[in-house]
């Protein structure tokens, strides 16, 4: 096993990059964006996942990134503080901790700079049909010229081609979680400095951060809905959809209702978790959300893509790069450790898991057998 093609160039997927081109692997990344996507929340890196970038030698910069919040309020429907702590934020958990906050653009940078100019990244292109047999995976692409790898790993996140083309549709396997998530960024029009501001009504609500040095804020509307068909909405029409379900909130809501008109990097999805039997077909092999998101409701999805990659390429070291064997150790190793972290998004409907649960599923692997 000489070559690699990796779909997705995100954090599972650049983390791979970087430990199977370690160990003299051939690797190449594709892309559907134009470049490393910016925008995005902020997210985690916790428990053994900090093993994981410690062993990347990327600590110290992820450390130098991470958020830097002083606590958080809770609001009710016309703006009141109802709740206040200095000890923990919903975004990132108790403050005191190793955990590290940061946003995801800066960690994806950090990661697809880890890879090495060594490593081919091929931006705005995607993969449209696996051929696979005894001697490898033919790949063919909406641009590039098709190609032929030894192995094929889905790293292209929720709605994942690879795991459409190797596995069947998404609906096999996905589980709607009952709510929509929408994240934007803005500049910072409400002046926090280094605090969160959270606000429900009923089945709708926001959390609102500072990022940048308290230069822009990031903002996450989260409101019940079913899941809408894919590709049924464009850029503007989602951003309608979105804004329909948040208007009868009051507030600051039109201020931010205008802010998710203007901004350049809003995303919206539906909470949803992806639960399969298996993560192998063949040649080819799920990591990530691609196999087994957890949603962000979890707050894992972070860490599991990380140790996930680590766990992924040992398995292939080990194996002497067999693949039947290594991805049969592959999910041996990490079915235990998705399913508790899975678990932390069901938890406690409506609100983040216990303390204790997280503790728990954060560190439920070891990197070392």
């Amino acid at each position: 096993m000489k070559t690699v093609l990796i779909s997705g160039a995100g954090v599972a997927g650049s983390a791979l990059a970087h430990w199977l081109h370690r160990d003299g692997i051939a690797v190449t990344v594709v892309e559907h964006a134009p470049g490393p996507r910016a925008g995005g929340q902020a997210i985690d890196i916790r428990g053994t996942a900090l093993d994981v970038v410690e062993r990347m030698g990327l600590l110290d910069r992820a450390r130098a990134l991470r958020t830097r919040m002083r606590g958080m309020s809770v609001l009710d429907g016309d703006g009141r503080e109802i709740h206040r702590s200095t000890e923990t934020t919903f975004s990132s958990g108790r403050l005191a901790n190793d955990d590290i906050e940061l946003l995801r653009e800066d960690l994806v940078r950090l990661l697809h700079e880890q890879a090495g100019a060594d490593v081919e990244f091929v931006f705005g292109d995607g993969v449209t049909a696996l051929d696979q047999d005894r001697d490898g995976v033919r790949v063919a692409f909406e641009h590039g010229r098709p190609r032929t790898f030894d192995l094929v790993v889905g790293a292209d996140g929720l709605h994942s081609a690879v795991r459409r083309l190797g596995f069947g549709p998404e609906e096999r396997f996905s589980r709607h979680l009952g709510m929509h998530l929408a994240i934007f960024g803005a500049d910072n029009f409400l002046a926090l400095e280094d605090w969160q501001l959270w606000l429900r009504d009923g089945e709708a609500g926001y959390g609102i951060y500072p990022v940048r040095d308290n230069a822009e804020l990031r903002i996450s509307f989260g409101f019940g809905a079913w899941p809408l068909p894919a590709g049924q909405l464009d850029t503007e029409q989602h951003k309608r959809f979105v804004a329909d379900r948040m208007a009868a909130l009051r507030w600051e809501t039109p201020r931010l209702l205008k802010a998710l008109w203007e901004a350049p990097d809003f995303y919206c999805d539906a909470m949803t978790q992806i639960h399969m039997d298996r993560w192998s077909n063949g040649r080819t092999v799920l990591l990530g959300d691609a196999g087994y998101c957890a949603s962000p409701l979890s707050g894992q999805g972070t860490s599991l893509a990380l140790v996930g990659a680590w766990v992924l390429a040992d398995a292939l070291r080990r194996a002497d790069r067999d693949h039947r064997t290594a991805f049969a150790r592959y999910e041996e190793r990490m079915r235990p450790f998705v399913e508790v972290n899975q678990a932390l998004a069901t938890e406690n409907p409506g609100g983040p898991a216990c303390e204790a649960s997280v503790e728990r599923a954060k560190t439920a692997i070891t990197l070392d057998t």
